[in-house]
């Protein structure tokens, strides 16, 4: 079986370079590789493309990227938390592309099995349809959106085995299973490592075939984005 563990995080990392396209999974703060984003600050990798569900906020996941000027290009569906990330659009220096979230996901789904492009009626009138292709279905008008093309996808599991197979946990179940295959090189940073055979198959959420490399991180913050607590006088 093919051992597809790396030893180091600049293992696993190695090959991104300046002006990539950088799938990162995450749905606002929840299941984001937190371990590869502060890698990728520290190899001062820049002009970046972005695809991710949010831009992180100020001061954690993505928005560490922003505060650096790594990324050139955002490609969202959700970007209301991050100051930063608002002021270098609305100043001209960050390009930004918001796709409906459906469509973010879709577009993922269809690079990671291979189909080109898709017609979806998300964003159809409405400045998301600027320039597309449109077809009528039964009446109804459809856009055609086209997959995406990334050199890495870089993913968050709960865990993983040697041969790259993958078992998330909770929210983080969202972008990132879409994401996996769905870029030249996707790596895995998993909590879990487990020798290959270890995993129940049953439990699996994404096979290794889709997986070329997987480390185990460490130090997980697993910051809340939005915390919100009832007062103690509140009852349920």
């Amino acid at each position: 079986m093919i051992n597809k563990k790396c030893n180091t995080i600049q293992d696993a990392l190695s090959g991104i370079q300046d002006g990539m396209t950088i799938m990162l999974g995450g749905f606002g703060l929840c299941g984001i590789p937190e371990n590869s984003i502060a890698e990728l600050v520290k190899k001062e990798t820049k002009n970046l493309t972005c695809i991710s569900n949010n831009a992180g906020v100020d001061d954690f996941g993505l928005g560490f990227l922003l505060q650096h000027r790594q990324i050139k290009k955002m490609i969202s569906s959700y970007v209301g938390e991050n100051v930063e990330f608002e002021r270098q659009m609305l100043s001209g220096e960050l390009d930004v592309e918001l796709v409906p979230q459906g469509t973010l996901a879709e577009r993922c789904r269809a690079a990671q099995v291979g189909i080109p492009a898709f017609f979806t009626p998300a964003g159809f009138g409405t400045e998301v349809a600027e320039g597309k292709e449109t077809r009528e279905f039964n009446g109804k008008r459809y856009l055609m959106e086209h997959a995406f093309k990334a050199d890495f996808a870089i993913v968050k599991a709960w865990k993983g085995d040697e041969a790259g197979n993958l078992i998330f946990k909770g929210t983080a179940r969202n972008f990132n299973p879409c994401m996996c295959g769905a870029a030249k090189i996707t790596v895995a940073e998993v909590e879990v490592l487990v020798p290959a055979g270890t995993l129940d198959p049953d439990q699996v959420h994404i096979p290794g075939i889709f997986v070329q490399r997987i480390f185990q991180g460490e130090k997980y913050e697993k910051r809340i984005e939005q915390r919100t607590v009832r007062e103690n006088n509140q009852t349920i």
